[in-house]
């Protein structure tokens, strides 16, 4: 398990829209390898996480161990059963994901036009910066790159929530991206230079403070993206009842084994 390789800033929790906890630097550490390699099926959906291994791994207590693991459970990364102990989430279902693209389809186009009147200079750079990487990114055109791809198609999004004002928002949604991921690196982990385009749409919008193109780009971009994977939906819905879950934290339960964590 690659663990040991702290989270890419990308998924940090500032990029995310949470606050560090500055008393807990060690455990936002763990939180954001764990994370990180969640992400990446590094740790593949199902695989059990032993608390006493995992603090073995970082050289480190329990405690800092089962608080990062707790949070991971809040946010639907895994599940916790009784007397058998943590391990990833199964692959949400297609449904799930049917819902996430309407939610944002919603959500986000009405960000994106907040955005284009708060949009700072600096703001404009470092979008700029992500979508150099996901062109660079996109033109090297090999299939190891799509998790980096990815953590910049989502941070792309993720600032454009922020640069709106909307806390709440950049929470929700950053929580939908990171389940987004999962179902993309499993079924469908194509770059596609369309979505790269896409971006660069909305920045020209968000520059020019177009808060009606912003809005108009943003809705069709999500549309584009949810039609490039529809058809991978299906495929999640055809999975036995144990091997997929809802979104919830709260996730259905398998047979349980005893695990000594």
């Amino acid at each position: 398990m690659s663990a040991t390789q702290v989270g890419s800033q990308l998924y940090s929790g500032q990029q995310h829209g949470r606050e560090k906890n500055p008393g807990h630097p060690l455990g936002d550490e763990i939180y954001d390898a764990l994370l990180a390699d969640l992400i990446s099926l590094r740790i593949p959906p199902g695989e059990r996480l032993s608390v006493d291994a995992l603090a073995r791994h970082f050289t480190v207590s329990q405690t800092p161990i089962r608080a990062a693991l707790i949070r991971l459970e809040s946010e639907g990364l895994v599940i916790q059963k009784f007397n058998s102990g943590f391990s990833a989430a199964p692959l949400p279902e297609g449904r799930y994901f049917r819902d996430t693209y309407a939610f944002r389809e919603m959500i986000e186009p009405e960000l994106a036009m907040l955005a284009a009147s708060r949009v700072t200079p600096e703001d404009i750079i470092a979008l700029e910066e992500l979508c150099t990487e996901m062109s660079c990114l996109a033109a090297e055109s090999r299939p190891d790159n799509f998790g980096a791809f990815a953590e910049r198609d989502n941070a792309f999004h993720t600032r454009i929530t922020l640069i709106a004002g909307n806390q709440v928002a950049a929470e929700a949604l950053s929580r939908l991206y990171i389940h987004s991921n999962l179902f993309r690196l499993r079924y469908h982990s194509t770059i596609t230079t369309s979505a790269v385009s896409e971006h660069l749409e909305i920045l020209d919008a968000l520059r020019q403070k177009d808060a009606e193109s912003a809005r108009n780009l943003m809705r069709r971009h999500i549309g584009h993206s949810r039609e490039r994977v529809e058809p991978f939906f299906t495929e999640t819905e055809n999975f036995p009842e144990n091997q997929h879950y809802s979104g919830a934290s709260n996730a259905q339960s398998g047979p349980e084994e005893h695990d000594d964590t």
